[in-house]
């Protein structure tokens, strides 16, 4: 997004405006959108200066009232997940979606990962820990090169 306009240019547009000269015309002369005239001069009469509005900044978060209670019931307990969360915070007549909990957490420094319930075995490793599963591989010959007779016997099907 760029730059508003200067203060400067704005009140000069404006000024040639309440002299008389129409909201095109001072677009034209001072060349700048007739759209970006027309606001300022409105915004001029409303609040008494062109200047323009804020830009950026962070709103807060919706769930910074709640911060105590959410931070409290993810010390009780520690594995509720956030769809519960979210409930428990409708149920409070606290609307909010998913993903503002889900922020609001992470943000807070307290991930929405939890750790798996059962580890994962890949598909050489044994559940039992240090011993490996044998693979199967089909024994080539001497030579190295499978025959037509072993590729046809080792395929699927």
């Amino acid at each position: 997004m760029g730059r508003p306009y200067s203060l400067d240019l704005r009140q000069r547009v404006v000024a040639a405006i309440r002299a008389g000269m129409s909201c095109r015309d001072a677009a034209k002369q001072f060349q700048v959108g007739e759209s970006s005239a027309i606001r300022w001069a409105k915004r001029e009469r409303d609040t008494g200066s062109p200047a323009a509005l804020p830009m950026g900044g962070k709103r807060p978060f919706a769930l910074e009232d709640e911060r105590d209670w959410l931070l409290a019931r993810v010390a009780t307990a520690p594995h509720i997940t956030l769809r519960a969360l979210l409930a428990e915070l409708r149920a409070r007549g606290v609307d909010v979606s998913y993903y503002a909990v889900w922020n609001y957490l992470d943000r807070a420094g307290i991930g929405a990962k939890r750790g798996r319930a059962r580890p994962r075995v890949s598909k050489t490793e044994s559940p039992v820990p240090g011993e490996m599963l044998a693979v199967h591989r089909p024994a080539l010959p001497p030579n190295g090169l499978a025959s037509d007779a072993t590729r046809e016997r080792d395929l699927p099907g």
